[in-house]
């Protein structure tokens, strides 16, 4: 016959199985749990990258908003009424043709903005149409001829309006930050032959 000092030695030893069962599950269940796990930080450099940021190279003044940027490439002209080198009379703005006069086979007359080229970078404004058959190939701005020079690192020629060197086409970024009040349709550039320049 068990004695009272039996059977609480039994419920003893019961509840600290019981206990140390338990135990045992418990750890067993946390070891399952897969701990948190830390994005690594390249993730984290990998999104931040993903958001648009105006980059360095395209900085302008702080007092500017960036309203459409892109990349094109750019040829050059002079028009400045004189009937050389095929121009076609006095520019579509009705103002002297200048430096810093740019044309657009689409862009609002009156448009401002900057070009970006190796590091170098112009004003301008929208004052001409063109180019004209080159835009259906993709060349979507006209700098003027003294700025090209300027871009590239060339001579300007007053007697032949050409730019010195061989070249007559380069790929520039644009940023707009003014659109023009004159004919045109704002938004990335399209051809001359699409239009556009008239609405």
């Amino acid at each position: 016959m068990k004695t009272l000092f039996d059977v609480r030695g039994n419920r003893r030893l019961t509840a600290a199985a019981t206990l140390v069962g338990a135990a045992a599950v418990t750890a067993s269940l946390v070891a399952a749990v897969p701990a948190p796990v830390e994005q690594p930080v390249k993730e984290a450099v990998n999104i931040s990258a993903a958001m648009p940021a105006r980059q360095p190279s395209l900085a302008i003044p702080a007092h500017e908003e960036v309203l459409l940027q892109g990349s094109t490439t750019g040829s050059y002209f002079w028009d400045d009424a004189s009937g050389r080198q095929g121009d076609t009379g006095l520019p579509a703005i009705g103002k002297p043709m200048q430096q810093g006069m740019f044309a657009s086979p689409s862009w609002p007359l009156g448009t401002e903005g900057y070009i970006f080229y190796k590091g170098r970078k112009a004003k301008f404004f929208i004052g001409d149409r063109g180019p004209g058959v080159p835009s259906d190939s993709g060349v979507m701005l006209d700098i003027d001829g003294k700025t090209f020079a300027e871009l590239t690192g060339t001579d300007w020629n007053e007697d032949t309006l050409t730019v010195g060197g061989d070249l007559g086409h380069i790929p520039i970024q644009y940023v707009i930050t003014k659109w023009g009040d004159g004919p045109g349709l704002r938004g990335e550039p399209v051809p001359f032959s699409s239009g556009a320049w008239r609405s």
